[in-house]
């Protein structure tokens, strides 16, 4: 008996050596599929299979060996845009090949009850029917989980789970109150230093020329007596509005009355004596010259790597963690689409902190959902959250990394982390941006972010069970209302934002 020949090293596992190039889960239906011949049905599953991911319809010629049956099928994938459907996700181009051939075996099944040509009729009539039911409202859900992560990595049966669990559900409604807080995308977009900002001003081909340095000026003062300023003494006048109360009180009487009247036609009424202080600063022709390096401003940077510090306590439950929530979403969004690294710290009280990256991949994406499914609870604890942030910017990842700290302000700051984060910025150009989701500006916010960045309508965010209304209305005409009814009271480091009102809403 001749010995078998061993051509290519593999001949005598032919056509079974063409499964190694299926993933696992294909290779049962495309070995017991009836239609067809199996070695071409084996070739032709790979490139269904390649050309579903690549989201395009196989060719014609990929027909299993039964042109006659697969034909209509074939023609039912393109009408229903499964391909669309499955560009990029692989879990669901095996759904649609495993079930394809599924009904391709079928097709015995319903004879001798009816001809062949009827046979082929109802099972493409059934794969239809079924992927008209399995598609509604996929394609929108897999846009949106697209843009949050890898979806290569993930089995069918986790991926129809995913879309139908609590998470994602929060995850959507979340993503929908996003497109209605367009400048918090603008927000993220800008945030990080690694690139230089469109906006920021071409580079000049040749330096410009220095400015002369200013001159040294001195102050000249000028005093103005009886001009309305400073109270720097009594004086006698015939002035009334200038008087001192003593004098005054002699009108209510019926004998001092005739004083008052002599007093003052002699212009010796006790009175106020004001002076006012006229500063003029002019050249100063005795002071030495003054050179000064020309300054230049620095260039604008922007999408760099984000550190985002999402307050998960109590106060912030209802609308806040709605925007909070949303806010997540589009830093995973602008960390998928355009390669940033992302950290999520988020903090409740003491003890309460979860870090997690949210990259591209299955981490980042399970890292949100498990965000999107958990309530906000608890305390406000900020110092956690700034000291880790401030650990990995010192890290080479995260150097050129921004802080984005979404809180209703409720928390405050102790001196040595405020230190530390001063450090930080001038070491590294750290910039903290704030979101408040509140009513006005706190002085733990005011002392921590370099810029807040107000949602005023936060209250049209709650859930109709939260008592929302959709109209948002605002109680307060502006969030710094601590620094315009007591300045006083900020510290050195708060005073510096002003009264400024930057608003996303």
């Amino acid at each position: 008996m001749p010995e078998p020949q061993m051509e290519d090293g593999g001949a005598l596992d032919r056509p079974y050596d063409r499964l190694s190039a299926l993933p696992r889960a294909l290779w049962l239906p495309t070995l017991i599929a009836s239609a067809g011949e199996r070695a071409q049905r084996l070739a032709d599953a790979r490139i269904w299979l390649d050309n579903l991911v690549a989201g395009t319809l196989p060719p014609v010629g990929a027909d299993f060996g039964d042109a006659a049956a697969a034909a209509p099928l074939r023609r039912a994938v393109g009408e229903l845009g499964l391909p669309t459907l499955a560009r990029g996700v692989g879990a669901l181009a095996e759904q649609v090949l495993r079930t394809l051939l599924w009904y391709l075996d079928r097709i015995v099944d319903h004879q001798p009850w009816l001809t062949r040509a009827q046979a082929i009729a109802r099972v493409a009539e059934d794969f239809k029917a079924e992927w008209q039911l399995e598609s509604a409202g996929l394609e929108e859900q897999l846009a949106l989980l697209r843009s949050l992560g890898d979806l290569g990595h993930m089995r069918w049966d986790e991926l129809h789970g995913q879309l139908h669990s609590r998470s994602w559900q929060a995850a959507r409604k979340a993503s929908e109150w996003l497109q209605q807080l367009p400048a918090l995308v603008t927000l993220i977009r800008r945030l990080g230093r690694a690139e230089r900002s469109a906006a920021a001003p071409a580079p000049q081909a040749q330096e410009s020329p220095r400015a002369a340095p200013p001159a040294a000026l001195r102050a000249v003062e000028t005093r103005l007596l009886d001009a309305p300023g400073e109270i720097v003494g009594v004086r006698f006048s015939s002035r009334p509005e200038r008087m001192l109360a003593g004098e005054a009180v002699m009108l209510t009487h019926p004998v001092l009355k005739k004083l008052w009247r002599a007093r003052h036609a002699e212009a010796r009424l006790l009175s106020w004596e004001t002076q006012a202080v006229l500063t003029d600063w002019r050249v100063d022709p005795q002071a030495p010259p003054q050179h000064h390096a020309a300054q230049t401003d620095p260039v604008p940077l922007e999408r760099g790597p984000i550190i985002l510090c999402l307050d998960t306590s109590g106060s912030m439950r209802g609308a806040p963690e709605n925007i909070a929530k949303a806010v997540a979403i589009a830093a995973l969004r602008a960390a998928n689409e355009q390669g940033r690294a992302c950290k999520l710290i988020a903090f409740g009280g003491p003890g309460e902190v979860l870090e997690r990256d949210l990259g591209s991949g299955a981490a980042g994406l399970q890292a949100l959902l498990e965000l999107m499914g958990q309530s906000f609870d608890g305390g406000t604890d900020i110092q956690t959250p700034i000291e880790r942030a401030l650990e990995r910017v010192h890290e080479a990842r995260w150097q050129q990394a921004d802080v984005l700290l979404v809180s209703d302000g409720e928390f405050g700051c102790t001196p040595h982390t405020l230190q530390r984060l001063e450090q930080a910025q001038q070491r590294f150009g750290l910039r903290v941006q704030g979101v408040l989701v509140g009513d006005r500006e706190t002085m733990g916010l005011l002392e921590v972010c370099d810029d807040i960045h107000w949602v005023r309508d936060w209250r049209r965010y709650a859930d109709a069970a939260e008592g929302g209304d959709g109209r948002g209305f605002s109680p307060v005409h502006s969030k710094s209302l601590t620094a315009l009814y007591f300045p006083n009271a900020l510290s050195q480091r708060a005073a510096r934002h002003g009264t400024s009102n930057k608003s996303l809403s």
